[in-house]
């Protein structure tokens, strides 16, 4: 069903921006703790000695560092895990505003430990920023992902790693030793991320609800009309009420699911296993590994100032993120995953052997930090921005929160161990560490072109029926298809290679093998 074609109003893109200042929000607090590190460690030092006259030995410090940067991760993931309880009682909006007190809380915790001089009070406060932040991550692409129109949902949906990116750059700057990466100014560094927390709260209650909420979970469909009259700009939104109802009809008739038949189900297994998959890509293609290195290969590329060049990552970071706004609904979001991975695997070849063999030829430092940029560029083109959104694209509204907390959990916890175990991997291979993702990046470029589908173009339920039919397959990772009707006769997508979207000129759509339909299964209990 092609939806109607909407206009970009004020209130849509105004409800979108107060959306994506909770992935402002995430991307600050990953960047924030990096520049001041050597400051808050000799802090956790003398705080220690007030109290007990004695200093902290060197690995006691080092531990403690390591708690502080990896529990923030912890919470990420209890956070994640915990969207589907959140929204299925309060909704996506009043979410969003009830999680920005533990934003609130986190920040005055670590803001304040120097005044209160206690260590545990930065280490606590990252815990709670940290399940801010993991609810964030699964919030807010839903919700943007809901109240967006079909022809835009790609592009708004990308603006979540937008205000990733920003959040990311605007630490590195505030960090810097000028501004609030000193002695002196260190907590409000910290503290500073409960100021958006409070404005988004305000703000949020000038935006609607989810429409599909509205009608699909709590059956207010003259409400959800208005919402979608006020935000696409139109009259005419019956063709998407019409879904919505459908939609709502399919999960009426079936009985509820906990999430762990949700897991077990055929009909969600091959979505499933792409949406993990995907946030997997993202965090095992090794963006954390070239960050971790790219001081270092700066400076020995002889960049006078190798901090400022990591900045400038940041600035690529953020361009190609706007890149990949403009392109995802004319490229495709399988079409880009598949450029962004294959150009990081690009990238990563040519990093390990110029780090490999710059020591005989020092000039390939400078192919070294080209390479960077690149890796960085690609990355934001295809697997920065593309898991967060896609997900919510891949399941319908019942299973939805659960889904978008499985492949949360799945980011959250792959980006944990990777923190907790590159480290001593590096030490242990050198410039060499960077195979290990090359041969990664392959893995997800094989899956990605044989497995994941085009959603360009398509309605929620036009996705999540293409996978329902193909659920009833024996295997469903594992299936023929055949030709179908085209995107306008009713078609389902096609899942592999060659998959397009159905909006483009020519372009086939698929129906998987099998007969009838299968309705939805509703999922409203973790």
């Amino acid at each position: 069903m092609e939806a109607n074609k909407s206009h970009l109003t004020v209130h849509l893109l105004y409800t979108v921006f107060v959306a994506i200042i909770g992935s402002l929000q995430f991307g600050y607090n990953i960047g924030v703790i990096n520049a001041p590190d050597k400051i808050i460690t000799a802090f956790y030092n003398s705080s220690h000695v007030s109290r007990t006259g004695n200093a902290l030995s060197t690995d006691a410090i080092d531990r403690l560092w390591s708690a502080s940067v990896s529990i923030f991760s912890v919470g990420g993931m209890i956070g994640a895990f915990s969207v589907g309880l959140f929204v299925n009682r309060f909704g996506r909006r009043d979410s969003m505003v009830l999680v920005n007190s533990l934003a609130v809380l986190g920040a005055t915790l670590m803001g304040f430990s120097r005044a209160a001089s206690s260590y545990e009070m930065v280490i606590t406060g990252r815990l709670v920023i940290g399940l801010y932040c993991g609810l964030a991550t699964g919030l807010v692409p839903m919700y943007v992902g809901e109240i967006s129109p079909t022809s835009l949902r790609g592009a708004f949906g990308t603006m979540h790693q937008l205000g990733v990116v920003i959040g990311i750059l605007i630490a590195q700057i505030l960090g810097l030793e000028q501004l609030l990466g000193n002695v002196d100014r260190w907590p409000w560094l910290l503290g500073l991320t409960a100021f958006p927390s409070l404005a988004q709260t305000g703000l949020l209650l000038c935006c609607p609800k989810s429409p599909r909420y509205l009608l699909i979970n709590r059956n207010e469909e003259s409400q959800a009309r208005e919402v979608l009259q006020k935000l696409w700009g139109m009259d005419d939104v019956e063709g998407e009420i019409a879904e919505m109802r459908e939609e709502s009809r399919k999960m009426s008739l079936e009985r509820r699911v906990t999430l762990w038949e949700l897991i077990r189900s055929p009909l969600y297994r091959q979505p499933l296993i792409i949406a993990i998959m995907l946030h997997l890509s993202q965090q095992l293609s090794g963006i954390n590994a070239v960050f971790y290195y790219s001081t270092r290969i700066f400076r020995e590329a002889r960049v006078k100032n190798p901090i400022a060049a990591t900045i400038g990552t940041g600035v690529v970071n953020t361009a190609f993120t706007v890149v990949s706004l403009f392109l995802v609904e004319r490229v495709g979001r399988r079409t880009l995953h598949l450029v962004g991975l294959g150009g990081m695997a690009a990238s990563t070849l040519v990093i390990t052997i110029a780090m490999a063999l710059q020591e005989r030829v020092p000039d390939l430092s400078y192919l070294s930090v080209a390479a960077v940029f690149l890796f960085v560029a690609f990355f934001e083109v295809g697997p920065g921005p593309i898991p967060w959104f896609i997900v919510a694209e891949l399941f319908s509204q019942g299973s939805r929160p659960a889904a978008v907390a499985l492949a949360g959990s799945a980011n959250w916890t792959s980006n944990f161990l990777v923190a907790m175990i590159f480290p001593f991997v590096a030490e242990a291979c050198g410039p060499y560490v960077f195979i290990i993702f090359l041969v990664f990046l392959l893995i997800f470029l094989l899956f990605t072109y044989f497995k994941v589908p085009e959603t360009k173009g398509r309605t929620f339920d036009e996705i999540s029926s293409a996978f329902r039919l193909e659920g009833v397959e024996k295997d469903p990772m594992v299936g023929s298809v055949n030709p179908g009707l085209g995107a306008e006769g009713g078609g389902h997508l096609r899942v592999g290679p060659g998959a397009q979207s159905p909006g483009s000129e020519g372009a086939v759509a698929y129906m998987a093998q099998g007969q009838g339909s299968v309705s939805e299964v509703g999922v409203t209990e973790i």
